[in-house]
């Protein structure tokens, strides 16, 4: 279900690419199919004690209402947003349903390895992707590599109108940053979890395995709430590059806020 909502957003954001008036409704449904793939991913979030993916999946539902409006409204802005999402989707289908994903996993697992050592942490491979240490293992797998989070800020740097210069700029200030962010943050969740750094609370951080409670505090929480903080930097740095994201995100905070607040008010 999750592969056949994908390929749906990938053929709907390259309609929408395609100047028509067929465009808006190709958004719509790039967006729906979008909002679908979160609500089918909710059951493994929430199996793993992630709560910021199901969050996401219940917050699409008015944003999908504000967004199917102002498209067919044709509002610039949201159309400036679904192109940002087109671009992020076009960027990530290749490395997901493709082979290139097991190259990025190979070459990131690799570097992790290398860090490691750099840092005096002793481990052991259980399998090409898998390190092992303390009895602990931790998988590399494609949302350890950081391209979803590569993809979506190329989409958002791909949003408006640029000059050439900006857009080499971008990318190579996007794809470096999030790289080697990312190889932080999986060289800390390995060492936090297989050092068992934080066995708190396991009421709400155990999901039954033994030491789950440090991979949750130190990837559920931690590594989430700081990877939300660095993708606000950057976007304001890619702001100061391109000075239309803000005035962008200026009119879409007006037009979602507006528009939610407008519903709320007549269901009153």
């Amino acid at each position: 279900m999750e592969a056949l909502l994908l390929t749906a957003a990938f053929v709907s954001f390259i309609l929408f690419l395609i100047p028509g008036r067929h465009s808006a409704y190709a958004g719509i449904a790039g967006w729906l199919s979008m909002s679908l793939f979160l609500f089918a991913e909710v059951p493994y979030y929430l199996s793993i004690n992630n709560f910021l993916y199901p969050t996401m999946a219940v917050l699409s539902v008015p944003f999908l209402y504000v967004t199917a409006k102002r498209l067919r409204a044709g509002d610039k802005n949201v159309q400036y947003l679904t192109r940002a999402a087109a671009v992020a989707v076009l960027v990530y289908l290749p490395f997901g349903y493709t082979s290139l994903g097991d190259w990025l996993i190979e070459v990131v697992t690799g570097e992790v390895g290398w860090l490691l050592n750099m840092v005096g942490i002793q481990y052991s491979m259980y399998d090409w992707n898998m390190f092992i240490r303390n009895g602990l293992r931790v998988e590399i797998v494609l949302g350890c590599t950081g391209i979803q989070s590569v993809a979506i800020m190329l989409g958002v740097a791909a949003a408006v109108p640029t000059e050439l210069r900006q857009k080499i700029l971008a990318v190579l200030f996007i794809v470096p940053t999030i790289y080697i962010l990312n190889l932080l943050r999986n060289v800390f969740v390995i060492t936090a979890y297989t050092g068992q750094w934080f066995p708190y609370f396991p009421e709400i951080a155990s999901n039954g395995e033994y030491g789950y409670e440090s991979f949750f505090w130190a990837h559920n929480v931690l590594c989430e709430l700081g990877a939300l903080v660095a993708l606000v930097i950057i976007a304001y740095a890619l702001f100061a590059l391109i000075p239309g994201l803000a005035k962008m995100a200026d009119g879409l905070y007006r037009a979602y806020r507006d528009d939610l607040t407008g519903a709320f008010s007549r269901d009153r």
